[in-house]
């Protein structure tokens, strides 16, 4: 029964463009009348929530390839286009960015008295960049919206240094990109996961895109920005950041690294192993010493 009730288009700009509109609603409402901004936060969030179930129900798991594409002309002269779907990664992705959204409005319902239309006009919009990064099947789009993602939570002072690190590492990123353009012609996933690159242009690549990635996971030695941002952020913040925005440079090496540049990614596995095995240690030292209970969430 679920099934049949769930059988009409699945369109995926409805879980996008919700929480924009949702976003844009509180700015005709005043300052004083808080309770009002707060129910459309928290309505807008639980509606983007119900909706994923719905794709979840028509995934078809028999297969590797994206679902529910769409496409939007965006730079037809230069062949790129809006180009939009998911499969089993992007899906839980989604639906675990729509399950904490609401969660963290609920948490900070009693203290966003003095800027609440700008706390839930920061989440909505985190929300958006986050279900639009998840759906992207164009590395350029992911790059501009990935790199959008700190932008709501800029008012911290940690978030400075994170948009800091992200730009610099991102430069290598865009450059990367724009390379890959000139050589195919093209900026989808879907061409570009069948698109054979040579040994050293992989490596070269694989090189430009962990300098971005990197910083977001974060890796040693360019996580100097995570506990800071940890202690600065509120509660419902820190949730977001460790529930959603850390796993955005792990969802890209998936999504992007790995697939695009196989055997680069064999030739930088030891690298890697290497880095991460450094982390395990020399954070849990680190945190034997920290007295900030955010702090030893961060590190730990």
């Amino acid at each position: 029964m679920l099934e049949h009730l769930c059988e009409c288009y699945f369109d995926l700009s409805v879980p996008i463009l919700c929480p924009v509109l949702g976003s844009i609603t509180p700015l005709f409402i005043p300052n004083s009348s808080i309770r009002p901004i707060r129910l459309i936060g928290l309505c807008v969030s639980l509606i983007t929530f119900l909706y994923p179930p719905v794709p979840r129900i028509q995934f078809d798991p028999s297969t590797a390839k994206s679902q529910f594409v769409e496409s939007l002309r965006w730079l037809p002269y230069e062949n790129i286009h809006l180009y939009m779907g998911i499969d089993g990664l992007s899906l839980f992705f989604m639906i675990l960015t729509t399950f904490l959204i609401p969660i963290c409005i609920s948490v900070g319902w009693y203290g966003m008295r003095s800027f609440g239309k700008e706390y839930i006009t920061a989440f909505l919009i985190r929300e958006f960049l986050m279900i639009a990064v998840s759906c992207m099947l164009d590395p350029l789009l992911f790059y501009v919206l990935s790199e959008s993602v700190p932008i709501p939570m800029l008012k911290i002072k940690a978030a400075y240094q994170f948009f800091l690190y992200t730009l610099l590492g991102s430069v290598f990123m865009l450059l990367a990109i724009l390379l890959i353009l000139l050589q195919t012609g093209t900026t989808d996933l879907q061409i570009l996961l069948t698109t054979e690159f040579s040994e050293r242009r992989q490596i070269l690549l694989w090189i430009a895109f962990f300098a971005s990635f990197a910083v977001k996971v974060p890796m040693v030695p360019v996580h100097i920005w995570l506990p800071e941002a940890h202690v600065e952020a509120p509660t419902a913040g820190s949730v977001i950041l460790a529930g959603i925005l850390l796993k955005l440079g792990t969802y890209g090496f998936l999504r992007f690294s790995i697939p695009m540049f196989p055997e680069a990614t064999l030739c930088f596995t030891p690298f890697i192993y290497t880095l991460s095995a450094i982390a395990i240690i020399y954070t849990s030292l680190t945190t034997l010493r920290q007295i900030d209970l955010k702090k030893i969430i961060a590190y730990s």
